[in-house]
């Protein structure tokens, strides 16, 4: 199976929380159709991403990362590279490269879908990343801050930075749903 395969395959059994978030995953699933590349930062205007918002093993922190070029704070994330064999497994090699968190726990249902306008990803303007958006759990909290980054730090989930956008505030308050919906996701097959 394909990486494109496993995408389409999983936003076509994802259960959409909401109208808004059904919407979004027929565009995706219409973008895949339409592209057999949709899964690379090559295809432009856009492509699907994969990201990964991390919570501390008690569930009352988030990690996130102070984005090196866009200035923001933001969950882990970002393109699909050839080597990722599902988008699983691509949102958890992004936790872990820009967390330095080697154990994450990460439930294998998407937990939401953001497609946002990015500013400097290829040669079309507009451009879009069709995020799709993982949660995971972290067994311990040393963190290491990655060259993308100007800082990583753990956030009260009630006291997210000031600068932090309604995205990224989405998805906090999305993934704290999950986790206390559900009991703690079992690691992945074959990943720890």
């Amino acid at each position: 199976m394909t990486l494109h395969e496993d995408a389409h395959g999983v936003l076509a059994r994802w259960v959409a929380p909401d109208t808004e978030q059904e919407r979004l995953r027929q565009v995706y699933l219409a973008h895949l159709d339409a592209h057999p590349d949709a899964m690379s930062r090559d295809c432009h205007p856009d492509h699907l991403t994969a990201s990964l918002v991390i919570v501390s093993a008690d569930h009352s922190r988030v990690l996130l990362t102070l984005h090196r070029r866009i200035k923001r704070w933001l969950q882990t994330g970002g393109h699909c590279e050839p080597g990722d064999a599902t988008l699983l497994g691509a949102a958890h090699r992004e936790g872990r490269e820009e967390s330095g968190l080697h154990t994450l726990t990460v439930d294998p249902e998407p937990v939401l879908l953001s497609l946002h306008e990015v500013p400097s990803c290829g040669p079309i303007r507009p451009s879009h990343h069709l995020d799709v958006q993982f949660v995971g759990v972290a067994s311990d909290e040393r963190i290491t801050i990655s060259d993308e980054s100007d800082d990583l730090a753990w956030f009260d989930l009630d006291d997210l930075p000031e600068t932090t956008d309604q995205s990224v505030r989405d998805l906090t308050a999305a993934a704290t749903r999950r986790l206390r919906g559900t009991p703690s996701p079992s690691p992945s097959p074959g990943r720890r």
